[in-house]
Protein backbone atom coordinates (compact mmCIF):
# COMPACT_ATOMS: atom_id res chain seq x y z
CA UNK A 1 0.00 0.00 0.00
CA UNK A 2 0.98 3.62 -0.77
CA UNK A 3 1.17 5.75 1.97
CA UNK A 4 -0.51 8.61 0.00
CA UNK A 5 -3.25 6.12 -1.31
CA UNK A 6 -4.83 7.07 2.49
CA UNK A 7 -5.96 4.05 5.11
CA UNK A 8 -7.24 0.92 3.92
CA UNK A 9 -11.24 0.15 3.04
CA UNK A 10 -12.03 -2.19 5.92
CA UNK A 11 -15.42 -3.07 4.26
CA UNK A 12 -13.60 -3.78 0.48
CA UNK A 13 -15.53 -6.12 -1.53
CA UNK A 14 -18.04 -6.39 1.45
CA UNK A 15 -21.54 -6.77 -0.12
CA UNK A 16 -22.82 -5.34 3.43
CA UNK A 17 -20.60 -2.63 3.49
CA UNK A 18 -22.50 0.17 5.15
CA UNK A 19 -20.72 3.11 3.26
CA UNK A 20 -23.15 1.47 0.13
CA UNK A 21 -25.91 3.24 2.11
CA UNK A 22 -24.25 6.62 1.79
CA UNK A 23 -24.48 6.43 -2.48
CA UNK A 24 -26.45 8.77 -4.36
CA UNK A 25 -27.01 5.96 -6.93
CA UNK A 26 -25.14 8.44 -9.60
CA UNK A 27 -21.92 7.61 -11.01
CA UNK A 28 -19.23 10.78 -10.50
CA UNK A 29 -18.51 13.34 -13.39
CA UNK A 30 -15.29 13.41 -15.08
CA UNK A 31 -14.05 16.59 -14.19
CA UNK A 32 -13.67 19.29 -17.19
CA UNK A 33 -9.83 19.87 -17.96
CA UNK A 34 -9.66 23.29 -15.93
CA UNK A 35 -11.27 21.36 -12.37
CA UNK A 36 -8.46 18.88 -13.24
CA UNK A 37 -5.94 21.70 -13.77
CA UNK A 38 -7.28 23.37 -10.25
CA UNK A 39 -6.83 19.53 -8.50
CA UNK A 40 -3.18 19.45 -9.62
CA UNK A 41 -2.19 22.89 -8.59
CA UNK A 42 -3.78 22.39 -5.45
CA UNK A 43 -1.83 19.13 -4.79
CA UNK A 44 1.79 20.73 -5.89
CA UNK A 45 0.60 23.88 -3.52
CA UNK A 46 -0.26 20.79 -1.03
CA UNK A 47 3.08 19.23 -1.33
CA UNK A 48 4.64 23.10 -0.93
CA UNK A 49 2.69 23.50 2.55
CA UNK A 50 3.95 20.06 4.18
CA UNK A 51 7.85 20.89 2.78
CA UNK A 52 7.15 24.49 4.60
CA UNK A 53 4.69 23.82 7.56
CA UNK A 54 5.35 20.22 8.24
CA UNK A 55 8.64 20.63 9.98
CA UNK A 56 7.20 23.69 11.73
CA UNK A 57 5.22 20.81 13.80
CA UNK A 58 1.80 21.37 11.61
CA UNK A 59 0.00 18.09 10.85
CA UNK A 60 -1.85 18.96 8.13
CA UNK A 61 -4.60 21.32 7.10
CA UNK A 62 -8.47 22.41 8.25
CA UNK A 63 -11.35 22.44 6.10
CA UNK A 64 -14.70 24.33 7.34
CA UNK A 65 -17.47 21.55 6.06
CA UNK A 66 -20.69 23.18 4.24
CA UNK A 67 -22.79 20.09 5.44
CA UNK A 68 -21.82 20.60 9.33
CA UNK A 69 -20.85 23.40 9.78
CA UNK A 70 -17.84 22.29 11.55
CA UNK A 71 -13.82 21.91 10.54
CA UNK A 72 -12.39 19.03 9.51
CA UNK A 73 -8.53 18.08 10.21
CA UNK A 74 -7.32 15.93 7.26
CA UNK A 75 -3.32 15.15 7.44
CA UNK A 76 -1.09 16.20 4.61
CA UNK A 77 -1.59 12.14 3.14
CA UNK A 78 -5.16 12.47 3.81
CA UNK A 79 -5.55 15.28 1.69
CA UNK A 80 -3.23 14.67 -0.96
CA UNK A 81 -4.88 10.98 -1.50
CA UNK A 82 -8.32 12.74 -1.70
CA UNK A 83 -6.64 15.22 -4.43
CA UNK A 84 -5.49 12.35 -6.29
CA UNK A 85 -9.16 10.71 -6.21
CA UNK A 86 -10.74 13.35 -7.16
CA UNK A 87 -8.25 13.41 -10.19
CA UNK A 88 -9.06 9.72 -10.84
CA UNK A 89 -12.69 8.92 -9.96
CA UNK A 90 -14.14 12.09 -10.11
CA UNK A 91 -15.26 12.09 -6.02
CA UNK A 92 -13.11 12.07 -2.83
CA UNK A 93 -13.24 8.81 -0.41
CA UNK A 94 -15.32 8.45 2.40
CA UNK A 95 -13.27 8.36 5.45
CA UNK A 96 -13.31 8.39 9.64
CA UNK A 97 -12.96 11.42 11.08
CA UNK A 98 -10.02 12.86 12.90
CA UNK A 99 -10.00 11.57 16.66
CA UNK A 100 -9.46 14.19 18.96
CA UNK A 101 -6.97 15.97 17.12
CA UNK A 102 -4.50 18.35 18.08
CA UNK A 103 -6.04 21.48 16.46
CA UNK A 104 -3.49 23.81 16.93
CA UNK A 105 -1.54 20.93 14.62
CA UNK A 106 -3.78 22.28 11.64
CA UNK A 107 -3.67 25.20 9.83
CA UNK A 108 -6.50 26.66 7.34
CA UNK A 109 -5.59 26.20 3.57
CA UNK A 110 -5.51 30.10 3.44
CA UNK A 111 -3.40 30.17 6.61
CA UNK A 112 -1.14 27.88 4.65
CA UNK A 113 -0.89 29.42 1.34
CA UNK A 114 0.27 32.89 3.04
CA UNK A 115 3.01 31.42 5.64
CA UNK A 116 4.60 29.53 2.39
CA UNK A 117 4.25 32.68 0.40
CA UNK A 118 5.85 34.29 2.98
CA UNK A 119 8.17 32.02 3.73
CA UNK A 120 9.20 31.90 -0.08
CA UNK A 121 9.37 35.34 -0.49
CA UNK A 122 11.76 36.27 2.18
CA UNK A 123 14.12 33.37 1.11
CA UNK A 124 14.24 34.78 -2.73
CA UNK A 125 15.11 38.12 -0.44
CA UNK A 126 17.91 36.80 1.43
Amino acid sequence: MNLDDGPLDPFHGDPDDPAALLDDGEPAQPLSDDEREDVLADLAELASFRTTLGPQGVDGITVDCGDCGEQHYFGWDLMAANLRALLGEGRTHVHEPAFAPDHDAYVSWDYARGYTDAVQALTKRG
